[in-house]
């Protein structure tokens, strides 16, 4: 069910065969949801990655389905700083996030990108069934770029935030806030054993095999219950320990870290909050 708010002003309308894929990287969402039948606006800042996937995507492109948008996700538009990272899943335009990623020995090259914002892609392209948020460290911004819109997606997805509590309980805020009720904590270390059921749930029926780094299945497909924002929290209590111990930038030294991991069983990873409209819409 989609949730039509009073006191909006952009008249996007939904589009329920559109998915909009925010960071689309090497492109191994996009493939997934064109396989599924959705037509897909991907964006991504990286010029390289974009000519890839548009050349991969040939027949996608030209067609219709896919429309690759060359352009970072930002609050405003305009011309932004990109830090492009030597590991190219952790390019990102948020100078704190480049920071940690240069403590971990990775070199970052400075490059300047065109942005857009999600009211504008919404003008443009209208609201999606589904959302795919993966931009490092500029996630919430493209969700309060929902605030105006008549319509909401019926899914989002981003990845979570891992280095303050304070910081995921405010991504549930801003969730809730727009009128997201129920969710799903998904373990993205684990993307590679999923299979879509049969019959499908979302979309029609495609055998696939999730590469690492993809985000995996999503919307009524996504792997678990949905919960309460208050389940969700109590579990990323849990989550955290291992983000604080062995995670991306960890506050034990590094000999620490190995023993402790492997020691107890622990392997790195993250974790992504799905979320749905659901039985209070």
């Amino acid at each position: 069910m989609q949730k039509v708010r009073p006191g909006t002003t952009e008249e996007a309308a939904l589009q329920s065969d559109l998915i909009f894929d925010i960071g689309l990287h090497e492109g191994q969402d996009t493939e997934f949801y064109l396989k599924k039948g959705f037509r897909v606006v991907a964006v991504e800042a990286d010029e390289d990655h974009c000519k890839a996937v548009a050349e991969k995507f040939a027949d996608a492109v030209a067609d219709g389905r896919l429309t690759i948008v060359n352009k970072a996700l930002a609050k405003e538009a305009g011309t932004v700083t990109f830090y492009k990272s030597a590991f190219s899943v952790w390019s990102t335009l948020d100078p704190e996030f480049d920071k940690r990623n240069r403590r971990q020995g990775m070199e970052t090259t400075l490059c300047e990108v065109e942005a857009t914002t999600m009211a504008d892609l919404l003008q443009e392209f209208g609201v999606p069934y589904y959302i795919k948020l993966d931009i490092e460290g500029l996630d919430v911004v493209a969700l309060q770029g929902l605030r105006f819109s008549n319509e909401l997606p019926a899914y989002i997805s981003m990845e979570s935030e891992k280095d303050s509590f304070r910081a995921l309980r405010r991504e549930f805020e801003i969730l809730e806030g727009l009128g997201y009720d129920e969710f799903k904590i998904v373990p993205q270390q684990r993307v590679w054993r999923q299979q879509p059921p049969r019959p499908a749930l979302e979309g029609v029926y495609v055998p696939h095999r999730f590469e690492k780094g993809s985000s995996g299945m999503f919307g009524e497909e996504a792997p678990g219950q949905w919960m309460s924002s208050e389940e969700a929290i109590e579990k990323y209590k849990r989550v955290f320990l291992r983000y604080v111990l062995v995670g991306d930038d960890p506050y034990v030294p590094k000999w620490a870290e190995f023993i402790f991991r492997y020691g107890m069983g622990i392997r790195n990873g993250w974790y992504d909050t799905h979320a749905r409209i659901g039985a209070k819409a």
